[in-house]
Formats: structure tokens, sequence, C-alpha cells
């Protein structure tokens, strides 16, 4: 059981590591950092299309992998 829990979480960091490399960048410099952060999340930004497909693919990957995690340790 040890050892299923733990290759899926492997298979889930790399799915992860994926999703997040694939986005695109949101804004550049300083001043984007600080601005588009807020912006994102009071939801002036919308994710359509592929941006939507990953953003949504790496909240659940990353959910998954913290359970996983748990578990393996729970396991162990």
């Amino acid at each position: 059981m040890t050892g299923l829990v733990n290759t899926l979480l492997i298979i889930d960091a790399i799915v992860l590591i994926t999703f997040v490399l694939l986005q695109s960048g949101k804004s550049a410099g300083l001043s984007g950092a600080i601005s588009g952060g807020a912006e994102q999340l009071f939801g002036k930004q919308k994710a359509r299309g592929m941006d939507l497909v990953l953003h949504r693919g790496t909240v659940i990957t990353g959910v998954l992998f913290f359970v996983l995690a748990f578990i393996s340790g729970y396991l162990v």
C-alpha cells in the first residue's frame, strides 16, 4: 500500500510541475507582482481557454498532492 501511494505521489508531483510550468505569466516586473496579485485576488482577470484548464488542473493536482503526502506520512 505504501509503494502505491508513493508512486501516485511521484506521478502527481510530475503532473503538478508540468501544469505550473505550462501556465503563462500574468504580469511582468515588480509593479506587476504587487498590483497583479490584488487584481487576481478580486477576480478582475478571468482565465479563459487553456489557461482555465491549466489553472483548474493545478488546483486539483495540488490538493491531491497534499492528500497523498498526508496518507504517505500516516502509513509510514
